[in-house]
C-alpha cells in the first residue's frame, strides 16, 4: 500500500509563506478529508503532495522516498491527482480523455495495449460515463464531468487519489454520486483517498480521518466525531457552531452556526424586545 506523510513542511509562493512546519501522515487505504476556511493553505498542502508545488522546506514522503526527487512517470504510477477546475482540450471525447490515465504505464510510441482498453473501459464503467464514450467533453454536464475526469484518474491504476474540492459547482445528487462514488472505490478497492471539502457535512459523512487546518497549522486531525466539534470549528472558522448526530449515517452533521458573537447580539435585542 502506498505510505505519504509530510515532515516539517514548508510551502508558499514567493515570499509569502502559506504553510510552515506541518507534520502530517496520510492513513493508509482510508478516506481523509481536509477542511478549514478560503486562504488557510488546504490547496497548497494538496499541491505539495503531489509535487504541483515545489516546499520551501521539509520533505513529502512517498512510500519512505522524496516524492520531490521521483520521476513524474513513477509518482503518475502510484497517485491520480484531480485539481480544483481541470480542463480538456477543446473536442477531445470522453474515451480519449480517460485513456490519457495509460501514459504512465506506456512503453515505445505510446501506443494502447489490449490490456489498457480493457482498464479504460473498467474505468468508464465503475464510473457510469460508459454510455458518454464518444462524445465530446464539452457536451456533458458538470457531474458527467467529473466523473470522466475521476474515471481517467482511475484509469491510471494508482492505489492514492488526491482530489481538490471534487465537488465544486456540483448540484447536491450529483454531489452525493460523486462521493458515494469515491467511497464505494476505498471500500471496495482498497485506495487511499485524499480529498479537500468545503462541505463540512460532506467532509465528515465520508471521511474515516479528517484533518482541520487554519492559518496554515493543523487545528485537530482524528476522527469525525473528534474533529466536527463546536470547539475545534470555533477556532478553526470562528463560528457558533451546533452539531447533531445524523441519524441515518451516525456521523456529526452540522445543523445552524453564527459567526462568534452574534448569537448573544441577537439573544440581547431579543430580550430588549421582549422586555423595553
Amino acid at each position: 500500500m502506498v505510505r505519504m506523510s509530510m515532515n516539517n513542511l514548508g510551502v508558499g509562493y514567493g515570499e509569502v509563506k502559506i504553510v510552515e512546519d506541518l507534520n502530517l501522515h496520510i492513513p493508509e487505504g482510508n478516506v481523509t478529508t481536509i477542511i478549514g476556511p478560503n486562504g488557510c493553505g488546504k490547496s497548497t498542502i494538496l499541491k505539495a503532495m503531489s509535487r504541483l508545488i515545489e516546499p520551501k522546506n521539509g520533505v513529502v514522503y512517498l512510500d519512505g522516498k522524496a516524492i520531490h526527487k521521483e520521476s513524474t512517470k513513477e509518482i503518475a504510477k502510484k497517485m491520480a491527482v484531480l485539481p480544483q477546475t481541470p480542463k480538456a482540450p477543446n473536442g477531445l471525447t470522453v474515451y480519449e480523455l480517460v485513456s490519457y490515465g495509460r501514459f504512465p504505464h506506456q512503453r515505445g510510441f505510446g501506443k494502447l495495449t489490449d490490456e489498457d482498453r480493457e482498464i479504460i473501459h473498467w474505468a468508464l464503467d465503475v464510473t457510469g460515463v460508459l454510455p458518454f464514450s464518444e462524445r465530446p467533453i464539452d457536451a456533458l454536464s458538470g457531474g458527467q464531468r467529473q466523473k470522466v475526469w475521476i474515471a481517467m484518474a482511475l484509469a491510471q491504476e494508482t492505489e492514492l487519489l488526491l482530489l481538490d474540492e471534487p465537488t465544486t459547482y456540483l448540484d447536491l445528487a450529483h454531489q452525493l454520486e460523486v462521493l458515494q462514488l469515491l467511497e464505494k472505490l476505498n471500500r471496495e478497492q482498497g485506495r487511499t483517498i485524499v480529498m479537500v471539502l468545503h462541505d463540512l457535512n460532506h467532509a465528515a459523512r465520508f471521511a474515516d480521518y479528517m484533518v482541520a487546518l487554519n492559518n496554515g497549522t493543523i487545528v485537530k486531525e482524528g476522527t469525525a466525531h473528534e474533529v466536527m466539534t463546536s470547539s475545534v470549528l470555533k477556532r478553526v472558522f470562528n463560528i457558533d457552531a451546533s452539531i447533531v448526530t445524523d441519524p441515518r449515517t451516525h456521523r456529526p452533521a452540522l445543523i445552524t452556526y453564527d459567526l462568534m458573537g452574534q448569537e448573544q447580539t441577537s439573544q440581547s435585542k431579543k430580550t430588549v424586545s421582549l422586555y423595553g
